[in-house]
């Protein structure tokens, strides 16, 4: 789960994380601050590594009191005509939006592998943006795995 106010901007390779993999994003990310006051702002390493990238994060200095979202969660799958790698066919990707760790919101983000074009984008920026950073995450292991799997 990421902080709904969180917009990733480029994948920490070395993060202090254990998992990276487990992330929500699938890995650490860098990235701004989006909540209201707080826009554009660039959290420290700290604060990525303890509330953005991980959501519920009522510690955080930025979070507002009010607001719809706590966390957004993602998963993935592809379907139709692919491979492994989901270089063809189309990526489903899943996503949950969360407050006092209930689903508030949920639905279906679809990306088309061949085009490299999403059918059906979020509304919000800032969860399309978490989206496009969790499907990076998601072709790079399925990638990784295929290629593995190639080799033995």
């Amino acid at each position: 789960m990421a902080c709904p106010f969180f917009m990733p901007t480029e994948k920490l390779e070395n993060g202090e994380w254990l998992h990276s993999s487990r992330l929500p994003l699938g890995s650490g990310w860098s990235g701004k601050c989006a909540a209201p006051g707080h826009e554009g702002e660039v959290p420290s390493q700290e604060e990525l590594r303890e509330f953005c990238n991980l959501g519920y994060a009522e510690r955080c200095g930025r979070l507002p009191r009010e607001r719809v979202w706590d966390s957004v969660r993602f998963a993935a799958r592809t379907v139709g005509n692919e491979g492994m790698s989901g270089s063809s066919g189309r990526i489903q990707v899943r996503y949950v939006c969360e407050r006092g760790h209930c689903p508030v919101e949920h639905g279906v983000l679809e990306f088309d592998s061949v085009s490299g074009q999403w059918n059906s984008p979020h509304r919000d920026d800032r969860v399309q943006r978490m989206a496009e950073c969790f499907l990076q995450s998601y072709v790079e292991r399925r990638r990784s795995q295929e290629v593995e799997r190639v080799a033995s």
